[in-house]
């Protein structure tokens, strides 16, 4: 086995630059969502928690998912990747029940999150964003698979 000088681990080499490029910009995406749905759902709640409980919380909730998602893209591994795969996962199905929640029950949100009407306040990022992290994850996942498995 001839071991890439610019790689680390001696069984995978660095995948091609591209590719590091497109999972850096997916990293960075997840960070940046996961600072600015906090900072606004951390000030939402501490002043004025009353005015939409359900949509502060929920807003907190993506911050959440957003950081799990932002670190378990970075660290390398089995376990990593599976803590991605949830995350981007049940981001999904937030984005989507939120998204459709806030059609059925506007009442309910006095406040947007960042999840209602399918993301639309952020420009439909965050509905497309756990579309991009699974197929990115497919695209990665044969990398967290042991040398020589086979499958």
């Amino acid at each position: 086995m001839t071991r890439d000088p610019v790689s680390t681990d001696p069984v995978r080499p660095k995948p091609p630059a591209r590719s590091r490029a497109l999972g850096q910009l997916l990293i960075a995406a997840y960070a940046v969502f996961a600072i600015s749905a906090g900072a606004r759902s951390f000030s939402q709640i501490v002043t004025d928690f009353d005015a939409a409980p359900v949509a502060y919380l929920l807003s907190l909730v993506a911050a959440l998912v957003y950081l799990v998602a932002t670190v378990a893209f970075r660290k390398p591994g089995r376990t990593w990747f599976r803590v991605a795969l949830a995350a981007c996962l049940f981001e999904m199905v937030g984005v989507l029940g939120v998204g459709l929640w806030t059609y059925l029950d506007p009442e309910l949100f006095a406040e947007a999150t960042v999840w209602s009407h399918f993301g639309a306040g952020y420009g439909y990022v965050p509905l497309v964003l756990p579309f991009i992290g699974l197929a990115w994850l497919r695209h990665v996942e044969p990398e967290t698979r042991p040398a020589g498995n086979g499958t």
